[in-house]
């Protein structure tokens, strides 16, 4: 970011005090990695409230501190008290992204937010610096964080948002200011906070509110209301710019040919599963919408391979051979975890197809049917065995009744060396996905990893 003075400071801030005359060079919400030079702004989590470590990062060489209430003990003038910390964040973000020269494309959706955006910065890349969020720092804290954490030389950001609220993207997309807003699909992720599914769709489009002036929309087509994305576009996008399997007219031998914005092009990816299209042709529209080489970019997109945790595919030694770790386990969104299940049936195999399906999460009084569609989507696939962990998944397990060997686990103790020691053999693919957080299937994921290495 670019250095701010404290006068500057407190205009951003709107703060009416008296504070010391400074210089901020950074900004970190850490009190474990404040150093001199610092604004340290301290906000209030679940297990912790930052407030309780302003006197330790100032005596640390920190300049000034942002508190939501007078900490005792600590120099009244390296206090800026305001009514909220993290909008204090964001605004600082949003002033650091005014001062950027370069395109900012925001971008959100139920699923693939992170893919898709790495896929983006992959292909910008290709024409000049691009900056992206780190991660998938895509929430109140992160997107501020990115913001002031952009590379002010790039002539391409690329900002992911996410929400699980009304409200949320229209206050992160005020401070990104996007030149172009895109919707990459509406799935019912974190629908028990909504009242209905649309009303997700409706919290998507709050994307658009903050389009900059002549900036374009991107929509997937063929996603859950579109029609609404599309509907809250208008009126705030200069021009509304679709992608889908429309423009997809022919595929042979894993080769597309593409209408990509009126320029034909043909592609090859490294994993041809439906999402990861849909990925690819979403990053080739926005390449294409800014007036670069689209042609140029379909040539090199096969080189963007899977992240970790989000599908990788690696080749593990155990003491059985060889076999293949499909990690998906960053997320279990009911439509990632059925495309993840016939990606895996499409794979070519000479041992055993085995799925690993951990809960899904935040699903309301749609759960229990959420789980049992995906049970379909197994049943109705070729894959040779099923493992379900947490209560929830018995309902998926329960959809299996033509005799494939099915497992059940409470959690996911034990879960690693019951696949290593019992269950797989030699040439099995195993694909491991569940909702992170409740399932923590990650956690098996990252042993085998360690253990095949």
């Amino acid at each position: 970011m670019k250095k701010i003075s404290s006068k500057k400071l407190t205009e951003i801030l709107n703060y009416k005090g008296c504070i010391i005359e400074t210089e901020i060079s950074d900004i970190v919400t850490d009190s474990r990695i404040a150093k001199k030079g610092d604004l340290f702004i301290a906000i209030k989590g679940e297990n912790f409230d930052a407030h309780d470590f302003v006197a330790e990062v100032i005596k640390k060489g920190v300049e000034l501190a942002v508190v939501e209430r007078k900490v005792e003990g600590v120099d009244e003038n390296r206090q800026i008290i305001v009514s909220s910390s993290l909008e204090a964040f964001g605004k600082i973000g949003a002033y650091n992204r005014s001062l950027f020269k370069g395109k900012v494309i925001g971008l959100t959706g139920s699923a693939g937010k992170t893919t898709t955006k790495e896929e983006i910065k992959f292909l910008l890349s290709l024409f000049g610096k691009t900056y992206a969020t780190t991660g998938n720092f895509n929430n109140h804290i992160g997107v501020p964080r990115s913001l002031c954490d952009m590379d002010m030389s790039a002539d391409y950001a690329v900002i992911e948002m996410g929400m699980s609220a009304k409200g949320e993207i229209e206050k992160l997309a005020s401070y990104v200011q996007p030149d172009m807003a895109l919707v990459t699909n509406v799935y019912p992720m974190h629908i028990e906070f909504f009242e209905n599914f649309e009303g997700i769709a409706e919290a998507k489009a709050e994307i658009f509110k903050s389009l900059r002036p002549h900036s374009p929309a991107l929509i997937n087509e063929d996603t859950n209301f579109a029609n609404i994305l599309k509907l809250r576009a208008q009126g705030n996008a200069a021009k509304i710019y679709t992608f889908g399997k429309s423009e997809i007219f022919k595929e042979e031998q894993g080769e597309y040919t593409a209408n990509i914005q009126g320029t034909i092009v043909k592609f090859r990816l490294s994993d041809n599963a439906e999402h990861y299209l849909y990925n690819a042709l979403c990053a080739l529209n926005v390449v294409a919408i800014l007036g670069l080489d689209v042609t140029k970019a379909a040539a090199e997109i096969e080189k963007f391979g899977a992240l970790a945790g989000r599908g990788k595919v690696s080749k593990l030694k155990f003491s059985k051979g060889i076999y293949t770790l499909v990690d998906d386990s960053y997320s279990g969104q009911p439509e990632a975890m059925k495309f993840a299940v016939k990606s895996l049936d499409k794979m070519p195999c000479q041992g055993r197809k085995i799925a690993v399906l951990g809960k899904m999460a935040e699903l309301g009084d749609t759960s229990k049917q959420q789980h049992i569609d995906v049970g379909q989507v197994v049943a109705n696939s070729k894959i040779d065995i099923v493992v379900g962990i947490c209560p929830e998944m018995k309902d998926m397990l329960a959809q299996i009744k033509d005799g494939r060997q099915t497992f059940y686990f409470d959690n996911k103790d034990g879960l690693s060396d019951f696949l290593l020691n019992k269950l797989l053999q030699n040439n099995d693919i195993v694909l491991i996905k569940g909702a992170r957080y409740s399932s923590k299937l990650y956690q098996v994921a990252d042993e085998l990893l360690k253990q095949g290495s």
